[in-house]
């Protein structure tokens, strides 16, 4: 790898008469993370230009979206999506629970650092003035990225908690909202999942179940996406994708996200998942519902 090399080879797609946009797609998918970002120091060293100035005004649409997100660092490009979820026109609900509910303890942290460094202001902040009532609770709470992250099992906790739970929703008449959010945003995976398996002998149902009949709106999804990161987050992600294209119309903004955040992290364990779960390969439905250079770029970082 030479960042020198990849600077002058983006230079050559975008310089004179129109731009070689398969050239570009071409070296970007070829590169990592960390290669591209030493690509835009090289680029703005050796050619004197900023890269992502360039890409901007050589670029458009969906397809300049995938390539700017992939010259992101990981953090910002998660930043930059939790911002534009509150900022602008009513709020992305889902993707500040994909984020909020798939992301590490340190990935939290890292995005609520590098939140108020851009923004000056509190990532809890702008939750606070954006969501209301329990939703807004939940979201604060994951975006403490203080879940326990060890893999001790206490079973009679784990008991007590499914048995909460059960008295917290289906038990009684309303719901204790607090109480699931309570063990579900902040418990390790290994008890939950124990906590999971013995809510299914008590209340004789599924605990997504009873979340879907015990909550609406944001709040259900929230709790929901909780659960299901907690079993198996490239299946959670896989239905992410498949949701944003089956039916009319695309969700670009949610596809863009996954397909870019995720390509380096557990894309080919999203694609398995995808398959599996709707007798599809992923490449196959981008391929259905995509088109252009943003079909092409979106199914090198799908790859296979």
């Amino acid at each position: 790898f030479s960042a020198e090399q990849e600077a002058q080879a983006l230079r050559k797609a975008m310089k004179g008469f129109g731009t070689d946009e398969d050239a570009i797609i071409e070296i970007l998918t070829n590169l990592n993370i960390s290669q591209r970002q030493q690509v835009l120091i090289t680029y703005k060293s050796s050619i004197g230009r900023d890269l992502i100035d360039d890409l901007k005004s050589e670029l458009s649409g969906n397809f300049e979206r995938v390539i700017i997100g992939m010259m992101t660092p990981t953090t910002m490009y998660d930043v930059h999506e939790l911002r534009r979820a509150m900022k602008g026109a009513g709020t992305d609900e889902g993707c500040l629970i994909e984020i909020l509910a798939s992301r590490t303890n340190e990935e939290i942290r890292r995005i609520n650092e590098n939140y108020k460094l851009q923004y000056g202001c509190t990532l809890e902040e702008d939750i606070v003035s954006d969501t209301s009532s329990m939703f807004r609770r939940v979201l604060v709470s994951l975006a403490t990225g203080n879940r326990d992250e060890g893999t001790y099992v206490d079973d009679a906790l784990a008991q007590q908690d499914a048995q909460c739970l059960y008295e917290a929703g289906e038990k009684k008449w309303g719901t204790d909202e607090v109480q699931f959010m309570a063990i579900l945003c902040t418990r390790n995976r290994c008890h939950l999942l124990r906590v999971f398996d013995a809510y299914r002998g008590i209340a004789n149902k599924d605990i997504t179940d009873s979340i879907k009949s015990e909550m609406s709106g944001d709040l259900e999804d929230a709790l929901l996406a909780v659960v299901k990161c907690m079993r198996n987050k490239p299946a959670y992600f896989a239905e992410r994708l498949y949701k944003s294209m089956k039916g009319l119309g695309t969700d670009d903004n949610t596809l863009i996200r996954v397909m870019v955040s995720r390509s380096e992290i557990d894309m080919l364990y999203i694609r398995k998942e995808f398959l599996t779960m709707y007798g599809k390969s992923l490449h196959s439905f981008i391929k259905g519902d995509c088109s252009g250079d943003y079909r092409k770029v979106l199914l090198r970082l799908c790859g296979g």
